[in-house]
């Protein structure tokens, strides 16, 4: 009887619920931090005087701290654990948030938003290979996929914040920052009492650890539940001996030589591809589509008014993908949702009314996170225990640059190429990332995160 089969047997209960509401709710403030920035920019100018250009680099500041938080996020959650960088990240992108909220000059406040963005690029690598290590093989999907689902919430009050704060009220965009930074602080209280993950335990040889917290949530469990725990099954799952020097040495070239050796090689490219794709795709999307409301002729406060709907359209797409990751797999849950992002993306080039744009940019917005929703399950299960954490956020940073890319890109396209041309761009970014999946992915619902890796363990000896 081995400490995973015990933990992979547990029916989901209140505990895991109270998890997924302490990671959920980091990644509500973490999509508030990163979506409000374009409701901040029109103030800004205001107050500094920026030129565009300048304003084009306040927008990628968050992306591109994203980064570099993603990438050290997954080192150090493979090296110290994940629990420390959880709480690390959070405190860091909080303490950035309120300084540029007080910011004197442009200068200052765009170097706290990109260590801002640094905090919440690692808060959000390392929560998805958090809570993916606690949750039995048959509800991973729609746990994991439910948990990005909070992401969505962050976006809406984002939007709420960027209609009713930002323009009623004097220094309301700073306001604004100080309002998505301060429920850290009673976040931070909260995750204290949060256990290490027991398979990063195991991996490195501290397995009386892990052992308390296996029993610990066992008798939460049988707490919550009011009934016997269900049989551990046979064969049980053994823990990997042999990674606990290998953690110990992971660094970023050793960590990219084992990602992109032949038998990671496949893996590695469909993940970082999707990440690309899906991006690129959002962030070409939300940070452009306010400015091509405006184009079309209504106000910066109707255009306000209308990315909220589109940002409501969030809140379904993840959670119906989330129950659909379970029943059609992660694999063909993307491939799905990427295709209607795709068809969304055509549609929404063709039209040229603010209500049919409207129309078209939430069923978009609704199939481009749920696609979020399939790839945040889908990314920790296909890397072995010992690399989970950095196999994610270089995944995740990858995707990144995307998003450091598309503004720009999109932003020349737009002069060159019309409305109707920057979302056919956008079209083709996600046909390419349908076939990818279809054809490469690798099949994971209802298998343990060990059954997953078992070939890439092997490998590694």
């Amino acid at each position: 009887m081995t400490l995973l089969a015990r933990l992979d047997r547990l029916p989901l209960s209140r505990p895991h619920y109270l998890l997924l509401l302490i990671g959920g709710l980091g990644y509500t403030f973490d999509g508030m931090d990163s979506a409000v920035v374009a409701f901040l920019l029109p103030s800004a100018q205001d107050a500094w005087g920026l030129s565009n250009g300048q304003l084009g680099l306040i927008g990628s500041a968050t992306p591109f701290g994203f980064l570099f938080g993603a990438t050290v996020a997954g080192l150090l959650g493979d090296r110290i654990g994940r629990k420390k960088v959880m709480m690390y990240a959070l405190a860091f992108y909080a303490a950035f948030s309120v300084i540029a909220a007080f910011a004197p000059n442009y200068e200052v406040f765009l170097g706290s938003r990109v260590l801002a963005g640094a905090g919440a690029g690692a808060e959000s690598a390392i929560i998805a290979p958090f809570l993916s290590e606690f949750v039995p093989a048959k509800r991973r999907g729609w746990f994991i996929g439910a948990l990005a689902g909070f992401f969505s919430f962050g976006f809406v009050m984002a939007a709420l914040i960027g209609r009713f704060v930002v323009p009623t009220m004097d220094d309301g965009w700073r306001i604004a920052q100080v309002i998505t930074a301060l429920p850290i602080v009673m976040l931070l209280w909260w995750r204290r009492s949060l256990p290490e993950s027991p398979r990063f335990l195991l991996q490195n040889g501290r397995v009386d650890e892990a052992e308390a917290v296996v029993a610990d949530l066992e008798r939460r469990v049988e707490r919550a539940t009011g009934q016997p725990l269900p049989p551990v099954p046979e064969p049980a799952a053994q823990p990997a001996t042999n990674t606990a020097t290998k953690t110990a040495g992971v660094n970023l070239i050793s960590a990219l030589r084992f990602l992109w050796s032949p038998v990671m090689a496949r893996r590695t490219a469909v993940t970082w591809l999707i990440w690309f794709v899906i991006t690129f795709s959002y962030y070409g999307f939300f940070s452009w589509i306010p400015t091509l409301l405006v184009q079309r002729g209504i106000t910066v406060t109707k255009s306000f008014e209308f990315s909220i709907i589109i940002y409501l359209a969030q809140v379904p797409g993840y959670f119906s993908a989330a129950w659909l990751s379970e029943r059609l797999d992660r694999k063909n849950t993307i491939a799905i949702y990427l295709s209607g992002s795709a068809v969304s993306a055509f549609w929404l080039s063709q039209m040229d009314t603010p209500a049919t744009i409207t129309l078209a940019g939430a069923v978009l917005s609704f199939f481009l996170n749920g696609t979020y929703a399939g790839v945040y399950s889908y990314t920790p299960e296909v890397f072995p225990t010992w690399i989970r954490a950095t196999g994610t956020g270089l995944s995740s940073a990858f995707g990144r640059v995307g998003s450091i890319l598309a503004p720009t890109i999109i932003g020349l396209s737009a002069a060159s190429l019309g409305f109707g041309g920057v979302f056919g761009l956008t079209t083709a970014v996600l046909v390419v990332g349908v076939v990818c999946v279809v054809v490469f992915g690798l099949a994971t619902a209802g298998r343990s995160l060990e059954e997953l890796t078992e070939p890439a363990k092997e490998a590694s000896k």
